[in-house]
């Protein structure tokens, strides 16, 4: 058998038209696929240790930063009909700009001098109320008066009333002076009897002293009647003092019961008056609300209520505008599971609706058309959708965003976790555990790795 292996025919004789030779020939295909199969093996197993940037991928939609830059609707303050259109959809307006005109349809503002009319009775309420202040005034003059003239009164009547008791004093005097004369002549004629019984005195001497008595007891009896005219002069006295503060009593009662009528209808008058002004000033800005006006610059977008003749009820929308300037953010939406992994200022890739984008998820920094983000506010109650919005402003350390960009157009996010090896993230999806975060410690990132038997453990970030 050696022998016949030294000596070959290969290269002698020509064996291609011989299918035994064919059948014969020696293959090396097998060593071949073996040697990619290794290559392979090799390069998949370099492969599954490069570093892989894990995410959360959420879908959201672009707005603004501001809620006053958000697209704004006007609204009818009051309600009306449509009369004109100064604008179109398209047109820029600035603050103040007239978007249209509305007219009244009800029959309480139809009166086209309904401010002249209500300004004249405002006008004729504030004379009335002149004349209530000075009716007041007058009364409050009277009132002073009547108190004087009670008090000048009073003192006449005491004056009187002390006139009266020291004139009862004197006659009460003469009375006594009187009394006394009357005994001594009671006295001296009783003795004149005596002396003419026993023959030594004249009966002229006896009628003169008894005419003298007579005199004497005339006088008193004046005196007396003199005296209880005086008493009678100082009663009428004290009872005209008490009817004359009594009548001055009655007079200011009076006179202050009618100040404080016309004090009441001054009163009454100046609510009315208030309530008048407020009227007025209603009136006033009601009638500046008949012309639509734009709150801020921007587009308008969309006429809601359209066409001539059209009525509109107070705070139905008319149009949307859409400011002129604006600072775009996006807003998306993550699942609960995933938001304790979220901070402000977490970095966030997007893939914005219409431009085109070559986007490696694992590897962004050399990904195209994707462009960078921080997280601005993370909403701390969850959302009717089941999960938490998050706002999301653009990365000023990142491309700038294209300039082409309109708030409502649609945006991919994929927020931007730990640096991990492949062949961990592989392992990680197939056991279904949540991805990794990072905290920055003293300018060093450091990973929390919330992995273990159940899949998930309590992270807590600083």
């Amino acid at each position: 058998m050696h022998r016949f292996q030294q000596y070959r025919i290969q290269g002698k004789v020509s064996t291609d038209g011989f299918r035994s030779f064919s059948m014969l020939r020696e293959f090396r295909t097998g060593r071949t696929f073996a040697r990619l199969v290794l290559i392979l093996m090799g390069i998949l197993l370099v492969f599954l240790f490069l570093p892989w940037t894990q995410n959360i991928r959420a879908s959201g939609y672009l707005t603004t930063l501001r809620p006053e830059q958000r697209p704004q609707t006007i609204n009818a303050i009051i309600a009306g009909r449509i009369e004109k259109w100064f604008v179109r959809e398209g047109d820029l307006v600035k603050p103040g700009d007239t978007i249209l005109l509305l007219s009244e349809i009800k029959d309480d503002y139809f009166d086209p001098r309904l401010l002249e009319r209500t300004r004249q009775q405002i006008d004729a309420k504030s004379g009335a109320m002149a004349s209530y202040q000075q009716k007041v005034e007058a009364l409050s003059r009277q009132i002073d008066a009547l108190a004087q003239t009670r008090d000048l009164k009073l003192r006449q009547a005491q004056n009187e009333i002390r006139q009266a008791e020291l004139k009862v004093i004197s006659d009460s005097t003469d009375l006594v002076a009187a009394r006394a004369n009357e005994a001594i002549a009671d006295a001296q004629f009783n003795r004149m009897q005596q002396l003419y019984a026993d023959g030594l005195n004249a009966l002229t001497d006896l009628e003169a002293r008894n005419l003298k008595f007579q005199e004497t007891r005339a006088r008193a009896i004046s005196a007396e009647n003199k005296l209880l005219a005086s008493r009678n002069e100082l009663i009428n006295a004290r009872v005209e003092l008490i009817s004359i503060d009594q009548q001055f009593r009655d007079k200011l009662a009076k006179a202050q019961a009618e100040r404080s009528a016309s004090q009441s209808e001054y009163f009454g008058a100046d609510g009315e008056l208030a309530k008048m002004e407020v009227q007025y000033s209603n009136y006033a800005v009601r009638s500046g609300y008949y012309c639509v006006t734009a709150s801020q610059a921007g587009y308008v977008t969309r006429a809601i209520r359209a066409g001539i003749g059209e009525t509109v009820k107070e705070g139905e929308e008319l149009v949307s505008i859409m400011p002129i300037r604006y600072d775009l953010a996006v807003e998306m939406y993550v699942e609960p599971v995933d938001l304790p992994l979220l901070s402000p200022g977490h970095r966030v890739r997007f893939i914005f609706d219409g431009w085109p984008a070559i986007v490696f998820s694992g590897w962004p920094d050399v990904s195209y058309g994707a462009f960078g983000g921080k997280v601005f506010a993370i909403d701390r109650m969850i959302s009717e959708n089941g999960k938490y919005r998050i706002l999301v402003a653009p990365d000023p350390n990142d491309h700038p965003w294209p300039e082409g960009l309109r708030v409502g157009s649609g945006a991919i996010g994929m927020a931007l976790l730990d640096d991990v090896p492949i062949w961990y993230e592989l392992w990680r999806q197939l056991n279904g555990f949540p991805p990794n975060f990072y905290q920055k410690d003293n300018g060093r990132s450091r990973s929390n790795q919330g992995m273990g038997k159940s899949g998930l453990k309590e992270k807590e970030m600083n």
